[in-house]
């Protein structure tokens, strides 16, 4: 039970962090709300998509809640450098608990707090017109928490073997801007040319628009099974990763 309650309290911290920031929580919905409200709905008549009846914020919701989703979660991984700053980090790793208890608990709550900011998307989008499926609304959230629990471990596994924040930033910047672009999220990619469809194949983020996408407007162009399966993959791998470096850590 020692690591069960690792985990939680671990998890409990990040809520409690989550709900005490609402500055930075505003702040991290700006630019989502303004690309659906501004962009979904300037570009709605002037973009014609195939099968979605020219209605372009329909298409583009599921790829502004990935965004979302990413940027939420990877940034969640800074926590480790500011618990290292500030001295948290040395008590957390002489805890008689092992330290893969401690990110996974980390990953669930930065997952949790992500899919949060993902759900007030989703309420907005719905109040500016675009239908979701709601019978698949709960494979959709659970979906959404393997997609931050993923990203938020792979944040964890960059911080591990950093010390400067603002290094992290940057690294993560450079990283997240890519991923959105070539996911998909803004455009279809059976239109975009044979370089960048190929490319967007090795974006985990591709996968996450398109199972969204499937489950909440019914139109993608990857089978579900396949987009999870990928995105259990990579989940996996970057909970490994996290654990390994942030193992490597010296108290």
């Amino acid at each position: 039970m020692s690591e069960l309650t690792a985990i939680y309290f671990m998890w409990k911290r990040e809520m409690i962090r989550f709900f005490r920031s609402k500055s930075r929580v505003v702040g991290s919905l700006g630019m989502p709300v303004f690309m659906l409200a501004i962009l979904g709905t300037g570009l709605n008549a002037a973009i014609n998509i195939p099968g979605m009846e020219g209605n372009y914020i329909t298409f583009i919701t599921p790829g502004i809640l990935s965004m979302v989703l990413l940027f939420a979660s990877v940034f969640a991984g800074v926590i480790v450098i500011v618990d290292r700053q500030f001295g948290f980090l040395k008590e957390t790793l002489v805890a008689p608990v092992s330290r893969t208890s401690i990110v996974i608990g980390k990953a669930l709550g930065g997952a949790t707090a992500a899919v949060m900011q993902g759900i007030i998307i989703l309420g907005i989008a719905v109040l500016l017109g675009v239908n979701i499926a709601l019978g698949n609304l709960l494979l959709a959230l659970l979906v959404m928490l393997l997609i931050s629990f993923g990203f938020v471990a792979l944040g964890i596994a960059i911080a591990s073997v950093m010390e400067d924040m603002h290094g992290f930033q940057l690294i993560m910047n450079f990283m997240i801007m890519p991923m959105f672009f070539l996911s998909g999220a803004l455009f279809p990619l059976d239109t975009a040319p044979d370089i960048i469809r190929y490319v967007s194949y090795i974006d985990p983020l591709t996968y996450a628009v398109e199972s969204l996408r499937y489950l909440l407007i019914g139109a993608s162009e990857m089978a579900l099974a396949v987009s999870i399966g990928i995105l259990v993959l990579f989940s996996a791998i970057c909970t490994f990763a996290a654990a390994y470096l942030f193992g490597r850590i010296e108290s």
